[in-house]
């Protein structure tokens, strides 16, 4: 068998997310239906991150194993069993037998994307939040600072999560305006269910001024899901980079 690590590129808004669900387009099931096609057999994809219905990847990482081995030619053919899906395979490269790409991940690096004007989105529709009221970004950003660090994020972690432990490491949530457009950049070794759309969704309450920083460390202590903000939707959140040694 032949494992290849796959850097792959997709396009959220058709898809149930990654994770394969009988009988709903997924983009795991339509990466394994390729490479079945092009293997002659089931093949089972492994990602590094299950991504939300709705949300984008520009650098989701995934393994398989091949019977068959094609060097140089598994990303050109592996796309062309993909089209006309929204979905490419930006790289394919042999690695050894150890290489997992969920395992072996070191980070996970997202990030999330709001228009902030009152005119509807048009080319960024579907791939951006628009909010109307005007955001104060550096009060997000400053607010954003107290969820740095290891906490319990049981606020911000949706109730089917399947993580075994809400307790995570949030290396890095920077927020930063650029005209209307807003950008929030997360990084973490591993993030829960919707932790990302969770924390993005009560930051707003906070540009708005709504609430304030406080509020935010209060309802992250409580450890309490009942107590989240509105959780933002998929759009505007991409998965970016994933890191390995």
């Amino acid at each position: 068998m032949a494992r290849y690590k796959l850097l792959i590129e997709y396009h959220g808004g058709a898809y149930q997310g990654w994770m394969r669900l009988p009988g709903k387009p997924t983009v795991q099931g339509a990466l394994e239906e390729a490479a079945a096609a092009l293997d002659g057999g089931p093949v089972e994809i492994y990602g590094a991150g299950r991504t939300d219905s709705g949300v984008h990847a520009m650098g989701q990482v995934a393994h398989c194993d091949f019977a068959v081995d094609r060097p140089g030619k598994v990303a050109d053919a592996l796309n062309a069993h993909l089209r006309p899906h929204p979905i490419a395979v930006l790289k394919a490269e042999k690695v050894g037998e150890d290489f997992h790409a969920r395992f072996s991940a070191k980070a996970r690096h997202y990030r999330f994307v709001i228009i902030n004007r009152r005119a509807d989105l048009t080319v960024e529709r579907g791939l951006a939040w628009r909010i109307s009221p005007k955001l104060d970004a550096r009060k997000m950003h400053d607010a954003a600072q107290g969820l740095l660090g290891t906490h319990d994020f049981t606020t911000f972690r949706d109730v089917e999560c399947q993580a075994r432990s809400p307790v995570k490491t949030l290396d890095r949530f920077d927020i930063a305006r650029y005209g209307d457009r807003i950008e929030c950049t997360l990084s973490a070794q591993s993030f829960l269910h919707r932790q990302v759309r969770s924390m993005v969704g009560s930051l707003v309450e906070v540009g708005r001024g709504k609430r304030d920083a406080a509020w935010l460390l209060d309802i992250l202590a409580a450890a309490d899901r009942t107590a989240c903000g509105p959780v933002s939707p998929p759009d505007g959140l991409f998965l970016e980079k994933v890191d390995y040694d």
